[in-house]
């Protein structure tokens, strides 16, 4: 059982471009996308009433996803028209029985305390199928510095971790400050370190935060130089706490049953785009100006003449997205081929999606998901129990 990025032996394989957690694993956390903000298409930038973020089509995002197999769904978190994700959670947890639900909580929004409270809450109504994705960006309105932001999220993250791990806590920080509050109605389904966190960031502080206190590393889409020197970064940083992490890529995915088809497809996704309405698209996000959508815009300006910035990296949904930008795209093989060499990289966690998000994920799941060995990190770190645990939410006492 692997226990807080712990170095290890087997987290010194050479077969990866870092060490890495889960070194020996043969498979990997195959994700989908649930567009809680809207983020559904058949045509990038023509809005569809069929395909608005209702409670219903998320709903059935999510569904698909099950059906088809994948072993998590990642729900955003954004003040744009949608769904609240820890609501939308906490509506999907009876509706839904294997996947798990990862979702993005924006640090500072709840106090910490009642975060806890409330991810407890959720992991117990899920049998700890709940994973977390760390958000550290404005609030809206807001335009706070990098580094308060980011030591904001490093005081909701350290104090998630005391609430999970002690009995009671105290904590005297830049932000929050308390003393003597009992952790009992935090305490989550899941042992040995609570939920999973998953983390994406590119500054300095970012990355500090992500090596000492968090599991996954999430980046998005470049060509693979760039991603190795991503993973070497976080690795030093990680190296500093005695920890290794894991690794996840955020990218899109166009496979069809030949090459020529999803170069065809990722062609028409954007035949209907007008490039000014695109940039509304990238700048009314909340992470618009951030150093990894930079990197993302990169991306595009080293692609040739047809978007690809390798041979099956395209850039072109970038045009219309904010964050992520970018798809693999080719035949099975090809995209099997991709997904191989990422593993081979060290990457453990992928999260896909694709527009539309239900056909999309038919396509993923007939084509490539059927034949790939897939996990759930949350059971391969031996956070999840095999009975009720003994908390005040389950098998135990009230306290």
């Amino acid at each position: 059982m692997l226990r807080k990025g712990q170095l290890t032996a087997a987290g010194k394989s050479r077969m990866t471009i870092v060490p890495v957690t889960s070194a020996d694993l043969g498979a990997a956390e195959v994700s989908w996308f649930s567009a809680l903000c809207g983020d559904d298409y058949r045509y990038l930038g023509v809005p569809e009433s069929a395909l608005a973020p209702s409670w219903e089509h998320c709903r059935n995002i999510v569904l698909e996803a099950e059906k088809q197999g994948f072993r998590n769904v990642l729900c955003p978190s954004s003040y744009q028209v949608g769904q609240d994700v820890l609501t939308f959670v906490s509506g999907m947890a009876p509706l839904t029985e294997k996947i798990n639900m990862l979702a993005a909580v924006r640090c500072g929004e709840l106090h910490p305390l009642m975060l806890a409270r409330t991810v407890a809450a959720i992991d117990h109504m899920m049998k700890g199928r709940l994973t977390l994705n760390i958000i550290s960006s404005d609030f809206p309105g807001e335009k706070a510095e990098s580094n308060f932001r980011y030591q904001r999220s490093r005081e909701v993250v350290e104090i998630l971790r005391m609430t999970w791990e002690q009995d009671e806590v105290t904590y005297h920080g830049e932000i929050y400050d308390f003393a003597n509050v009992t952790t009992l109605p935090s305490k989550p389904y899941q042992q040995n370190g609570g939920p999973l966190m998953y983390f994406g960031g590119y500054s300095p502080s970012a990355l500090d935060l992500c090596a000492q206190h968090c599991d996954v590393y999430l980046m998005w889409p470049e060509p693979k130089e760039q991603i190795a020197e991503r993973m070497q970064a976080v690795n030093e940083r990680a190296k500093e706490y005695g920890r290794t992490l894991d690794y996840g890529l955020r990218v899109h995915v166009i496979v069809r049953d030949t090459e020529a088809e999803a170069r065809e497809y990722a062609e028409s996704l954007v035949s209907k785009l007008d490039d000014e309405y695109g940039k509304l698209i990238r700048e009314r996000s909340h992470d618009s100006s951030s150093l990894g959508v930079s990197h993302q815009a990169r991306a595009r300006e080293l692609a040739d003449q047809f978007g690809y910035v390798e041979r099956h990296l395209w850039t072109g949904i970038g045009r219309a997205r904010s964050g992520c930008g970018a798809a693999i795209v080719g035949d099975p093989d090809q995209v099997m081929s991709e997904i191989e060499e990422y593993q081979k990289m060290g990457i453990r966690a992928f999260i896909f999606s694709g527009y539309p998000h239900i056909d999309e994920a038919q396509h993923f799941g007939k084509h490539v998901l059927s034949n790939l060995k897939t996990c759930s990190l949350p059971e391969i770190y031996g956070r999840v129990p095999g009975e009720a645990p003994q908390t005040p939410l389950a098998a135990g006492g009230r306290g």
